[in-house]
């Protein structure tokens, strides 16, 4: 896959985990929970501590989707050949995918290593832009 097609698998995850952050702090899972998620959100319940992991993941994960596309779109517009961006867009993608789950669980070390290892795929497509 191309580093094009890891942006917008970034941004539909990004959409699936603030989704999923959302039906977690709303309990979405029950009659009262739907009513809070179809409603305007004056009456969200205090989050859960797995609710509240998932709600800090998806906005951390926000945070770095901007980063990755920053970092992306100046590797593009410099003139690097997309080939040479996959590996670390590829990295991005797929360290995030493993983040989230270990942050919703509680995953300590590993949920940091999943997150360094994205930063390290953001690393790799900087790298092709700034002067060698």
């Amino acid at each position: 896959m191309s580093d094009l097609h890891y942006l917008v698998l970034s941004a539909i995850l990004a959409w699936v985990m603030l989704l999923t952050a959302s039906v977690l702090s709303a309990r979405g899972w029950n009659h009262a929970g739907i009513r809070v998620m179809l409603g305007n959100r004056d009456d969200v319940p205090e989050p859960t501590p797995v609710a509240a992991r998932a709600d800090r993941a998806a906005r951390n994960m926000l945070e770095n989707l901007v980063l990755f596309t920053a970092v992306l779109a100046a590797a593009r517009l410099s003139g690097t050949n997309g080939a040479d961006l996959a590996l670390g867009a590829s990295i991005f993608f797929w360290a995030r995918l493993a983040y989230f789950p270990l942050y919703v669980v509680g995953v300590r070390y590993l949920r940091t290593a999943a997150w360094a290892l994205s930063v390290a795929g953001l690393g790799l497509i900087a790298a092709n832009v700034l002067p060698h």
